[in-house]
């Protein structure tokens, strides 16, 4: 029997037993929330729109009511999702209030994060999705991520990948969009390694990789500072909170 391309409905459910762990022990999406109305921003789809395998929702539609087909109201939409792969689809849930985390969708579980590949093709550790660095408190704090959550990360997307080479030229794609867009910027590129630890990618180098401290990674947007996060909080009508907690 031929070799079947890409994750079935099974393999996510084999996935989601894997990848169950909590990115951190605070609840970071609250640090973000009064920024956006009360809700956090990865479980808005004014700012992420959760993209799944047509197989994955498959399956999500067996365990639960929780997700809907994604509804395209707007242009800006319509052309954030038109190079999207035939084999995917934007999907949508119910948001914050009615979570249930044994349902959560792969993207879901890894955001903010993608698996990082270098130029020789090596996953080395976990990058973000940048563009969500002015919103994401997470992406400011990278020292609250636990050792559990890197682990199953990687066991995840190893699984994905020997199952699906199209994600991981994606992602191959999305490393190397990282390094010249960080390039052309002169900034480090912020990793965790598979292992632990911090990690930079040096700008203008062909990917070199060196050892970081987590004070070289820069808070970025209302995070820059407790002041700047206080500020952004009152614009935003929200409720005051420390922006950092101690770990």
């Amino acid at each position: 029997m031929p070799k079947i391309e890409g994750m079935q409905p099974q393999d996510y459910a084999v996935l989601y037993d894997r990848f169950k762990a909590s990115v951190s022990r605070y609840d970071c999406g609250k640090y973000c929330a009064p920024l956006n109305n009360g809700e956090p921003v990865c479980c808005t789809t004014g700012h992420a729109i959760p993209i799944m395998d047509k197989t994955e929702f498959k399956l999500l539609q067996t365990r639960s009511d929780l997700w809907h087909k994604f509804k395209i109201t707007n242009a800006a939409d319509r052309d954030l999702l038109s190079d999207m792969h035939k084999s995917c689809m934007a999907a949508e849930c119910k948001g914050p209030a009615h979570c249930e985390r044994d349902n959560r969708s792969f993207a879901c579980r890894a955001f903010p994060f993608y698996p990082y590949i270098t130029r020789e093709d090596k996953v080395v550790g976990l990058a973000t999705y940048w563009t969500f660095e002015d919103r994401c408190w997470l992406m400011s704090n990278m020292q609250v991520v636990e050792a559990d959550f890197i682990k199953e990360f990687i066991i995840a997307y190893e699984m994905v990948f020997e199952k699906d080479s199209y994600e991981r030229k994606v992602m191959r794609e999305q490393s190397a969009n990282h390094r010249r867009r960080f390039s052309r910027l002169n900034r480090i590129i912020p990793l965790i390694g598979r292992d632990g630890g911090f990690f930079k990618v040096m700008p203008n180098s062909n990917g070199e990789i060196r050892p970081a401290k987590i004070t070289e990674f820069k808070k970025q947007g209302p995070f820059g500072s407790e002041r700047a996060y206080q500020k952004a909080i009152k614009e935003a009508g929200g409720t005051a909170i420390e922006s950092t907690p101690l770990v």
